[in-house]
């Protein structure tokens, strides 16, 4: 299993998803259980087979959870070497293709949202600008195509 990277703030985030799962979802998911048992003939009740399907599902997500936490690294930005891209960076580059720049923050898996510039040290761009020092260039192969990036900047 590769390891989980958090930020403190999707650390925080993450541990009030799961106390919401814990607290409410499973609760609620436990009370259609048990109305669904008062309609008789478990083999043929598709309310119970649905609320055993969806605790299934919370379990499932629970226990993801909860593996996450106790195993993550937490993305320490004062602990960070920018000389070359890590995890946690902040990378300014020059996009060859588009003749344009752009900036990218490599973080976990967990926190990515591609359309905020924060990018999974698993994806495609994020795996291939690790490592990598100002002034490299790096071609990646994309779902929609190949890119070129010079490196500009690496921050913290």
């Amino acid at each position: 299993m590769q390891p989980v990277y958090l930020t403190e703030e999707g650390k925080k985030q993450l541990e009030e998803k799961l106390n919401h799962y814990r607290t409410v979802l499973r609760p609620q998911v436990t009370k259609k259980i048990g109305i669904a048992r008062e309609f008789g003939d478990l083999p043929e009740n598709a309310e119970y087979d649905s609320a055993k399907e969806e605790q299934g599902k919370i379990e499932a997500e629970i226990a993801e959870m909860e593996t996450k936490l106790k195993t993550c690294i937490i993305i320490d930005k004062t602990q960070i070497d920018t000389s070359k891209v890590n995890i946690g960076c902040t990378v300014k580059a020059y996009d060859l293709d588009f003749d344009e720049e752009v900036e990218y923050t490599i973080i976990g898996s967990t926190e990515s949202d591609p359309s905020k510039g924060l990018i999974s040290n698993e994806s495609p761009v994020g795996s291939a600008l690790l490592g990598k020092k100002v002034g490299e260039t790096v071609t990646v192969k994309t779902p929609v195509g190949e890119c070129s990036l010079k490196i500009l900047a690496i921050n913290a």
